[in-house]
């Protein structure tokens, strides 16, 4: 599975830019894309306010810079300004390792980005304090993915568990929800480590672990089955834009014989842009691409299953095989799962 890198962690410093930049998109976004150019005259005035800090020589204004490119998705720019200061700013350090892992405007290069990483994790420095959680998580991930050096879950394990900190909301949330979904995962489950973890997260605000819990309640997956509880965490999550939370519930819609609730949910997930929807999902929030393709594919599927047989919505065959199709494209074993309790007119 592909995992996604720890977001750089907010130092006290740089924390009123960053929310402010993050909440600027966010918002965009959740306006259907027409406020874009709002949204670029804001830009264009904090790089005017920033190269004016920059004129007077104030230190971290070089570095908000490139911040300021990198979530625009400008990773050229944000590569040029961050090489320029790396030996001065530790967060800079960290976001070249983000982007030379993942190839953000460059070439990808996993050995450079573990590099940096570990600059971070091994640097003496107090001011490198606040990165070493989110370093350890992404050198964690390298390990498991096996880019940048080899292979190895549990040196993996030992890096997540470092960076979650038994829960601390200081340290690496990713690392906390990440752990919830290896024990859920690896072979033999470890079920009640999963929801120890997933319950962290949660808890801490990680929209993932919230929608992960919610499914762990519903099936009793390392806890007592709770149906109440799990449609308590499935809706919030799916309130927050979790896609496979939403995509689950869709399901229990169309079990329940809600079918009006689920067409007008599963229409609207149906919907969604695979290329440019799920990208922008996962960056606005931090869920798994993987996850967020699966709820939307479930979705279509359901969705598909009431048009052909006239449930909630007017029957309509040649648009339902339009949904099957894209539930098959998105997510084939899913599908196939489906269509098996479909065959077994269990749905």
């Amino acid at each position: 599975m592909k995992l996604i890198s720890e977001k750089l962690p907010v130092g006290p410093q740089n924390a009123t830019f960053h929310c402010a930049a993050n909440t600027g998109k966010l918002t965009t976004w959740e306006k259907d894309k027409q406020d874009y150019y709002n949204h670029t005259k804001l830009v264009e005035k904090a790089l005017q306010l920033l190269k004016e800090r920059i004129r007077k020589g104030d230190p971290l204004a070089r570095f908000l810079r490139g911040q300021l490119y990198f979530e625009e998705g400008w990773y050229e720019e944000a590569l040029y300004q961050f090489e320029e200061i790396q030996e001065n700013d530790h967060q800079a350090v960290y976001q070249l390792g983000v982007i030379y892992y993942d190839g953000l405007g460059t070439k990808a290069n996993p050995e450079k980005g573990v590099e940096y990483m570990k600059k971070i994790l091994e640097s003496p420095c107090p001011k490198a304090r606040h990165l070493k959680y989110a370093a350890a998580y992404n050198l964690g991930r390298a390990f498991h993915e096996g880019q940048g050096v080899p292979h190895n879950d549990e040196e993996a394990e030992r890096l997540w568990l470092f960076a979650a900190d038994n829960g601390n909301p200081r340290a690496s949330v990713k690392a906390q929800s990440i752990l919830g979904l290896y024990y859920s995962t690896k072979e033999p489950k470890e079920l009640e480590k999963a929801f120890f973890w997933h319950s962290e997260a949660c808890g801490n605000g990680n929209l993932e672990s919230q929608g992960a819990l919610g499914l762990m309640y519903f099936y009793g997956q390392g806890i007592h089955q709770d149906t109440e509880a799990a449609l308590q965490c499935l809706r919030q999550a799916a309130d927050r834009g979790n896609v496979y939370a939403q995509g689950n519930l869709v399901e229990y819609y169309y079990k329940m014989k809600f079918f009006t609730k689920c067409v007008a949910f599963s229409k609207r997930i149906s919907e969604y842009d695979v290329c440019y929807d799920v990208p922008t999902i996962a960056q606005m929030t931090d869920c798994l691409p993987e996850y967020i393709t699966k709820g939307i594919a479930m979705a279509s599927f359901y969705y598909a299953r009431c048009l052909q047989l006239g449930l909630g919505i007017t029957k309509d065959e040649a648009e339902a095989r339009k949904y099957y199709s894209k539930a098959c494209h998105l997510c084939p074993s899913l599908a196939d799962e489906l269509y098996s309790l479909v065959i077994c007119q269990r749905i």
